[in-house]
């Protein structure tokens, strides 16, 4: 069996729920492009104050499941590396069982999967939180590019990866749009309200809704056959 498998890194998990080190905004040089800038938002809304101070508040707020998480994430790479290390020894033999070889391999791969789901779910308030925080910022983001457009007399904004090459002359307008989101929200909640849910998630349940709306009047408009 070609395919080498390692050691499930469920502790990855963990790190979604940990202070993440986020990506400093690059001080960008050189001469403004006339009307002319590239933000990434993403990258700015990570960067925020709120966002940074929810991040480190989630680790008291959330500690039992982190706690939980990390726990049982050591319990499951405990569980599977004698079956790892059996498999890579096995596969090392003069003659390989390739059909003992596949069924370790699936087991392994079940383990991880149920693994990896078992974790989400512990860790299902935390990315919530951290969803609701996000949206929180999003809310304000419009004003802040609005701001920081107008302060620096912007007249077009580009998506860094929209870009094919970009000169040193190019203005990056982050962090203006940073200091305005800062201005606008210097903190944000981070325990959503109960029954809360991701703008993505309201989004698609309003498409379904409206869908299953318009469907009904053309079935009522249906002759009933005889």
């Amino acid at each position: 069996m070609k395919t080498l498998l390692k050691t499930l890194a469920l502790g990855t998990s963990i790190a979604l729920a940990s202070v993440a080190a986020q990506p400093a905004l690059a001080q960008e040089g050189g001469t403004v492009v006339q009307g002319i800038a590239v933000a990434d938002f993403e990258r700015v809304i990570v960067n925020t104050n709120a966002f940074k101070t929810a991040e480190q508040q989630r680790q008291t707020t959330y500690k039992a499941q982190l706690d939980q998480a990390r726990t049982r994430s050591d319990a499951l790479n405990a569980q599977l590396k004698p079956l790892v290390d059996k498999f890579n020894a096995d596969r090392q033999a003069a003659n390989p069982n390739e059909a003992a070889l596949q069924q370790q391999a699936q087991q392994i791969q079940q383990i991880q999967q149920a693994g990896q789901q078992e974790l989400q779910q512990i860790l299902a308030p935390v990315s919530l939180s951290r969803a609701y925080v996000s949206e929180q910022i999003e809310d304000k983001l419009n004003d802040a590019v609005k701001a920081a457009m107008n302060k620096k007399k912007i007249s077009m904004l580009l998506n860094p990866e929209a870009i094919v090459a970009m000169n040193n002359g190019a203005y990056n307008l982050n962090q203006d749009i940073l200091n305005e989101l800062n201005t606008l929200i210097p903190s944000a909640q981070i325990t959503p309200p109960a029954g809360w849910q991701p703008r993505q998630v309201r989004e698609a349940r309003a498409q379904q809704q409206a869908a299953a709306a318009a469907q009904q009047p053309a079935a009522a408009a249906q002759p009933v056959g005889r």
